[in-house]
């Protein structure tokens, strides 16, 4: 019985592995798509090089670039968006998602703050808190005054950022946790 026990370790853990890499695989090829959606041509798309460097490095195989590029031109209208809100203990957080649906998007994120402890913000509340870095490629949000919060929000904290983070739409999430 011990090779089954070994085997279903192994095989949970494999699974746990795919599941993370599926995941940014997905998020690699949704930039892919949506940077070529205005040029697909990387020679003369900085942004589509990018991503496309990005997705190499995260050992995206050719076929699936290829694939990526090709599909955007049969995508519906898709948004970059930001939103923002307050986590446990105050700290302020930008979210940056890319989506074909902002209702649905926006709905599912103010759900995950509900569970969590965390509040939904309006738009400029929070962003005030941060600096701006980058341009059409990617942007970066620095805080300009980080928190320091307890052990026990801090922990709130990751397990709410780790769930706003498995969600599709989501490409990241930037808090002022010192």
């Amino acid at each position: 019985m011990s090779g089954h026990n070994r085997w279903s370790q192994i095989k949970h853990k494999k699974g746990v592995t795919d599941q993370k890499r599926g995941k940014l695989f997905s998020k690699l090829l949704k930039a892919i798509a949506l940077a070529a959606k205005d040029d697909p041509n990387p020679e003369t798309n900085a942004r589509l090089r990018a991503a496309i460097e990005q997705a190499k490095q995260g050992n995206v195989p050719s076929n699936n670039i290829e694939r990526a590029v090709k599909k955007s031109s049969e995508m519906g209208p898709v948004e970059e968006i930001v939103m923002e809100a307050y986590g446990p203990g105050g700290i302020a957080l930008i979210m940056t998602a890319t989506t074909d649906n902002t209702n649905r998007t926006i709905s599912e994120v103010k759900h995950l703050l509900k569970e969590s402890t965390g509040k939904w913000a309006d738009p400029g509340s929070v962003g005030w808190a941060f600096d701006v870095t980058g341009d059409g490629g990617e942007k970066t949000y620095t805080p300009k005054f980080p928190q320091s919060i307890s052990a026990e929000d801090k922990e709130k904290l990751t397990t709410l950022i780790e769930r706003i983070e498995s969600h599709d739409d989501i490409d990241e999430v930037f808090h002022n946790a010192a």
